[in-house]
């Protein structure tokens, strides 16, 4: 069992009992772990203890950071949503798939992908000469079946496995090694509206949150809150387009395409540096 599904365990038996507090020895007996060597694997993984960890999941909390949030439209109208200067926190260039490449389904382009470990299990990460076009959480054969989602993206793209390339971008992804400097460029194939919105998560600064109705007030569509919703559900980087950082007005994390554990995971995970700074 990886240090992360032993964490995702914790994680669900602390969220389903965060009204009771429960000890450090409860969760670490539920995990099979003593309470020394599970609060050290904790901290080791996250950055912060357990009973901070606790703290950072309730929901007064989220309400709290989305109190506090600066709109969104704000921000967006600062930097310039559909430019292409820097997008804010992440240092996270965006350029979406040109008409020409949308409409040739890739030809002549080449695809590298691997599979690697994160701090949230595996990943299945992939890449063009213009940067990441896909990274998706995996478990089991998930893996094939997102090569499969891949190659149907982009029919007449030579698709190849090319771990070594990978890795190091999957590293750069994970360990915040990167900046104006270092940017990381995604390469994202969508439709306007979608690409839009994915361009509006990336002005969510890291550790904070926002709603659904203020996204969709920054890609100047107030309305539009549940197609803003699906936009974010067919996000194709994960964790780099931060839908996990969109959450309901009423301070529920709601839903995440790849599983509210690993959601619940990342925000503390992200609390921990931000707390660390």
């Amino acid at each position: 069992m990886s240090d992360y599904d032993r964490i995702a365990q914790a994680i669900e038996f602390i969220g389903g009992r965060a009204d009771r507090q429960p000890t450090l020895d409860e969760i670490a007996a539920h995990v099979r772990l003593s309470p020394f060597h599970f609060q050290r694997l904790f901290c080791r993984w996250a950055g912060v203890t357990p009973k901070r960890y606790l703290q950072v999941l309730t929901v007064e909390r989220a309400k709290r950071l989305l109190a506090e949030s600066r709109p969104l439209l704000d921000v967006a109208d600062a930097v310039g949503l559909s430019s292409g200067s820097r997008l804010y926190d992440h240092f996270v260039h965006l350029e979406a798939a040109t008409p020409g490449e949308f409409k040739t389904a890739g030809e002549g382009m080449t695809i590298e992908f691997g599979v690697h470990e994160s701090p949230f299990g595996p990943i299945f990460i992939a890449v063009t000469p213009k940067g990441i076009c896909s990274l998706e959480f995996v478990e089991g054969g998930a893996a094939g079946d997102a090569r499969v989602r891949l190659a149907r993206k982009w029919p007449k793209a030579l698709v190849r496995e090319n771990p070594a390339l990978t890795g190091a971008t999957a590293d750069a992804v994970f360990s915040g090694n990167i900046s104006p400097d270092r940017p990381l460029s995604l390469h994202v194939s969508g439709t306007n509206f979608q690409v839009s919105v994915w361009k509006a998560l990336l002005q969510i600064p890291s550790s904070q949150v926002t709603s659904y109705a203020e996204v969709a007030k920054a890609v100047h569509h107030p309305r539009a809150a549940r197609a803003v919703g699906c936009a974010i559900g067919d996000n194709p980087v994960a964790f780099l387009i931060p839908c996990h950082r969109v959450i309901r007005q009423s301070g529920d994390l709601a839903g995440y395409q790849w599983g509210i554990i690993r959601k619940q995971a990342i925000h503390a995970w992200e609390a921990a540096r931000q707390d660390a700074e």
